[in-house]
């Protein structure tokens, strides 16, 4: 049995779960609360599972992996008979993989909360802007993502008309970029596609507000 170690507002773990369900695969959620008791995931029990202190975390059989995307990945390499998370074709695979950490590497890591946390905590800024920072850096990423989508030409998803591994990143970004309130009208191309995306039942079941640990 496969267990997740998740929290359900981080999108990293949410883009876990869409994946798994996706292609289909049980498993068994085992939150880890990210503000509770200074984080859960600095304990050391956690730790031991996941030395980085970050969700999310799956254990497969006797292998813990970690890293949003390389999970993602694996569960496409080991389950081949499930739905594909990359496209076949070289091309194809290589696009999906740009829009992907284009997200994932350019704008999360910057916005994660322990950034947040230390900006404001160590650093000594106020929450405006803390807030500000995190709307920048969504706004700036935005601008590139949303051009590369028009550039891509008219088509359902990110990439053609299959769920791939820049859905699975796209989807978090838009929930946590309107849960900051940021302006999403100068970005049409991202909208319409998190729109088709949003009524898919692995994106919809594994939505923040479905998980056993919502608060």
């Amino acid at each position: 049995m496969r267990t997740l170690y998740t929290y359900f507002r981080s999108s990293a773990a949410w883009r876990v779960r869409i994946a798994l369900a996706h292609k289909g695969l049980p498993y068994e959620a085992a939150p880890i609360h990210l503000l509770r008791d200074g984080g859960e995931q600095k304990s050391a029990r956690y730790l031991a599972l996941n030395p980085q202190g970050l969700v999310p975390a799956l254990a497969d059989g006797a292998q813990v992996l970690s890293q949003s995307l390389a999970i993602c990945e694996y569960l496409d390499e080991r389950y081949p008979d499930t739905p594909a998370l990359l496209p076949a074709d070289l091309l194809e695979r290589a696009k999906v993989r740009a829009l992907a950490y284009a997200i994932a590497c350019d704008i999360h890591p910057i916005n994660n909360l322990r950034v947040l946390q230390y900006l404001k905590g160590k650093l000594g800024h106020s929450q405006d802007e803390v807030d500000e920072w995190y709307l920048h850096w969504i706004r700036t990423g935005f601008v590139g993502l949303e051009a590369e989508l028009a550039r891509l030409g008219s088509q359902r998803f990110c990439v053609g008309e299959a769920v791939s591994l820049a859905d699975i990143c796209l989807v978090p970004q838009v929930f946590n970029a309107r849960r900051f309130q940021l302006d999403l009208s100068p970005f049409p191309h991202i909208v319409a596609v998190d729109a088709a995306l949003s009524g898919l039942a692995a994106f919809a079941d594994t939505h923040p507000s479905w998980q056993p640990d919502t608060e």
